[in-house]
């Protein structure tokens, strides 16, 4: 029987924050003691209409949180206590749930719906609840079924199919939902809100409708359906409706043809006459057809040798009406559009298509826009300068350089002069499409750059005034001085040209990073990470000095971030931001000067006082500072090598602590890498701590309330420290490698349908293999033997990895490495094994056929050991 709650949920929104304090610890002993109860009481309180709303809505929000979680370990544990509640209790809390889809309070027929879907998300996919479709197909078809309940029921339809995949309904569930959808958009005899709900379940729809799409008479009526919904009255409707239209693009683009003619004038009237927000969609139609285009172009080159899927030529084809439509929508900016960050407007928009479909078409459009950017560019109004100026940016990527480089220089110096533009907006735009140029167009290693030693201080020369420019015109500043800066990296003899501005350059960075304005447009982030591209870039032989200065000026400013008063939250978040970037310029600066043995003494003098900064920057407890200061030290002892074993006993509480850090698994993942590094820096110095590193490590990977994307580089740490400490390995092989084993075994039961998971499965594999190689080296001088018991395994996961055609090239090679070093280090006892394993053969011809000289190196190193064994 459900228990009466009300009064809790009340109180624990309540403004008083004693009583609110005990209602939640009220609920919260509820729900840990019996939380089958908790739910059912949570479903009353939805369901019942005389209950206050505040309360409903508390019900709803502790019901979805519940069942699902955004970290996938909470989520995994969630999902395993819902499937271990009685069978009969479920039933009535789902009867409670479909039952609210017709309250008369339309949030909490929004509530249930969501609530709804994640039951369904849980138990469809299991086929534990397979009359819910039907439940919900009923209010649609039942005689005068309300049109609220319509509503919330095809509201329901959409989260369902949003929650679940496509694999989980059969096609004739698939049909009938279809059809209920479609008939909810209709116009005749549905109100507003029931086609807006219908809409906007099409849209999740969508992917399940593969066989309907297939046959020609039903996708014609579901396009008719759609192309009408996106002519109704209602803007927030034709809006859904060109969104499902997006999807279409994106997923049936096959199938397009013969409505493109319709599509066109329907999304060329929405740009030119609608509301901003059914435009946008308009023009999301057109990037998304460039999009899957630049796909399908890419599947085509020859490289991959695939058989590519069909390209329509679609952007090629409207090209002509396509271009001046969205050269159009570039004079629609808004006043305030460069001082914030999250503003997406028609213009913007139009620009950004504009840019996909040069990649598109290449040379073709050139001709299209530069008669806009010639007629508009010296304008009073400063929208047209600034359009034109805007154009001129987008088509920079996607035609050849033959093509874009005479206009490029010609207008090179037009744009220097707009730099001082009287209007902020086409100083800004300047400024981006100058970064642009020097992204495209400045590629001195492949033999082009519109840079050449007699217009370059000029250049330097306007990009340093324009850094004193407004915070978003000095931003995009940065970003023209970073590509600049990037283009000149192994340039050969051309990389000594900016030798001689570094100073300045540094010099007007470090000041726009110290403005008052700063924080405005992220022109001190921006200032940062420039300073660090120009610091990467750079030519060391010529510069090592004035690296070797710099470093005492970002020490001391480091120095000066633990002085900060820090009060509130904000100024801790502005000081963690600052001690971030000043971590990351370190770091740089480390990596740079200790890449040549003549600049690594500057680095090794200055190590004590950098690792001293490192460690106060831990002590302000930020986790974003962590990071940077984590990786920075990973480069200080790449740097330091064995001498950095004098920082372990000071800095270990802090890679403990990083490691135990769930919550914010990024900090964590990066710490597992530093302690990979600061295992190769120290060889077999780091013995000392290695069992506490292994025990925490082993312990992660046994987590289940770790994020999985730390786990694959865990295994790769192993084997860091197995090179690390050689045969002291040993009395961590058998935990370890029972861990490997269950982790290949997870890999051969992955769902290869699921990208993402792929992804992972790729990182997964290859770190298994990344530490088999580890070990076995670590294992090569005077315990070869260990390894004899796991050889067997890790062929059969070879094996096993060498059938799978979408692994990645990167496993590949970890795969092959991992096999020579089995047949290098325990040599000839495991030839039996290789006899038995005929596929290794095969599997090295088909990486000697590669086009990637590492694996080739690779498999001919690996087919030489094998070879060595067999004849010993």
């Amino acid at each position: 029987m459900a228990m009466e709650i009300t009064q809790f949920l009340l109180a624990a929104q309540s403004a008083d924050a004693r009583v609110r304090t005990e209602a939640e610890g009220s609920l919260k002993q509820f729900q840990e003691q019996n939380l089958p109860q908790f739910l059912l009481s949570l479903s009353f309180e939805l369901a019942n209409n005389d209950k206050p709303s505040e309360s409903r809505r508390l019900a709803g929000i502790l019901l979805k949180n519940s069942l699902d979680a955004k970290d996938s370990g909470r989520k995994e544990l969630l999902v395993k206590q819902w499937c271990a509640i009685e069978l009969g209790l479920k039933s009535q809390i789902k009867e409670l749930l479909l039952r609210t889809l017709g309250s008369s309070v339309p949030e909490a027929r929004h509530t249930s719906a969501q609530v709804v879907a994640k039951v369904a998300s849980i138990e469809v996919p299991q086929k534990q609840w397979p009359e819910l479709v039907g439940s919900l197909l009923g209010n649609m078809t039942q005689q005068d079924s309300p049109a609220h309940l319509k509503q919330s029921t095809l509201e329901t339809l959409g989260y369902v199919c949003e929650e679940i995949s496509h694999h989980d309904l059969v096609q004739d569930e698939v049909n009938s939902v279809l059809t209920a959808v479609v008939q909810g958009m209709n116009q005749a005899g549905n109100n507003a809100e029931v086609r807006l709900a219908a809409t906007k379940a099409l849209l999740n729809a969508l992917d399940f409708s593969q066989t309907n799409f297939e046959n020609e008479m039903e996708r014609n009526y579901i396009m008719k359906m759609v192309c009408e919904t996106a002519c109704a009255e209602e803007a927030v409707i034709r809006q859904a409706a060109l969104e499902c239209l997006v999807s279409i693009a994106s997923t049936y683009y096959e199938v397009l043809e013969q409505y493109m003619q319709t599509l066109f004038e329907l999304t060329a009237k929405a740009v030119k006459e609608d509301e901003e927000s059914v435009a946008l969609q308009a023009v999301e139609f057109w990037s998304t057809i460039c999009d899957e285009e630049i796909d399908r172009q890419e599947y085509d080159s020859p490289d991959t040798g695939d058989s590519s899927p069909p390209h329509s030529g679609f952007i090629e084809k409207a090209l002509p009406h396509l271009v001046p439509m969205l050269l159009e929508t570039l004079e629609k900016q808004d006043e305030d559009q460069d001082h914030e960050d999250d503003v997406w407007n028609i213009s913007m928009a139009g620009g950004t298509c504009l840019g996909l479909v040069a990649r598109t078409v290449g040379d073709g459009i050139v001709p299209l826009v530069m008669p806009f950017v010639e007629v508009n560019i010296r304008k009073p109004n400063w929208r047209s300068r600034e359009a034109a100026t805007y154009a001129f940016g987008s088509i920079l990527e996607g035609p050849t350089i033959d093509k874009l480089a005479p206009m490029v220089s010609a207008g090179l110096e037009f744009l220097l002069t707009a730099t001082k533009d009287a209007n902020n907006h086409v100083r800004d735009t300047t400024a981006w499409t100058l970064s642009r140029i020097f992204e495209f167009l400045h590629t001195p290693d492949s033999g082009f750059s519109v840079i050449s030693p007699q217009n370059l201080p000029r250049i330097v020369g306007v990009l340093l005034e324009s850094m004193k420019d407004v915070p978003n015109v000095a931003e995009k500043v940065c970003g023209a001085i970073y590509n600049l800066a990037q283009g000149y990296e192994d340039a050969g003899a051309s990389s000594s040209l900016l030798s001689p501005y570094l100073t300045e350059i540094i010099q007007h960075l470090l000041i726009a990073a110290e403005r008052t304005d700063g924080a405005e447009s992220k022109l001190r982030s921006a200032s940062y990470e420039t300073l660090n591209e120009v610091v990467r870039c750079s030519n060391l032989l010529e510069t090592a000095g004035i690296i070797g200065q710099l470093l005492p000026v970002i020490k001391t400013k480091l120095g000066q971030t633990m002085d900060l008063q820090v009060i509130s939250t904000e100024d801790r978040e502005k000081q963690a931001e600052l001690q971030a970037s000043l971590c990351g310029v370190l770091q740089v600066i480390i990596q740079k000067l200790s890449s040549k043995d003549e600049t690594k003494p500057i680095i090794t003098q200055n190590a004590d006082e950098i690792m001293i900064l490192f460690l106060r920057v831990f002590g302000c407890h930020s986790s974003s500072v962590h990071e940077e200061a984590m990786l920075a030290i990973g480069a200080l002892a790449y740097a330091t090598g064995s001498e950095f074993a004098k920082y372990m006993p000071e800095l270990f509480k802090y890679l403990q602590t990083g490691l135990q850090n769930f919550e914010e698994y990024q900090v964590c993942s990066i710490t597992v890498g530093v302690v990979g590094d600061i295992c190769r820096a120290m060889d077999d110095k780091i013995l000392p701590f290695c069992d506490q590193i292994m025990s925490l490590l082993i312990q992660n990977l046994q987590s289940e309330a770790l994020h999985r994307s730390v786990k694959p580089p865990i295994f790769s740490c192993f084997g860091d420290i197995a090179l690390a400490i050689g045969g002291q390995f040993e009395r961590y092989v058998a935990t370890a490698l029972q861990i490997m084993q269950g982790a290949a075994e997870v890999c051969a039961q992955m769902d290869t349908l699921d990208e993402e998971l792929m992804d992972y499965g790729n990182q997964l594999r290859r770190s298994i293999f990344e530490a088999y190689s580890g070990i076995l080296q670590g294992f090569k001088a005077d315990k070869a033997d260990l390894m004899l018991p796991y050889a067997q395994h890790l062929l059969q996961f070879v094996e096993l990895v060498s059938k799978d055609s979408l692994r990645d090239e990167s496993v590949t090679k970890a795969a092959v490495a991992a096999m020579g070093d089995l047949a290098d280090v325990v040599g000839e006892k495991t030839k039996p094994l290789f006899s038995n394993f005929t596929f290794c053969g095969e599997f090295l011809n088909e990486c000697l056929d590669s086009e990637d000289d590492d694996l080739k190196d690779t498999a001919r190193w690996t087919q030489g050991m094998i070879a060595r064994l067999m004849v010993a």
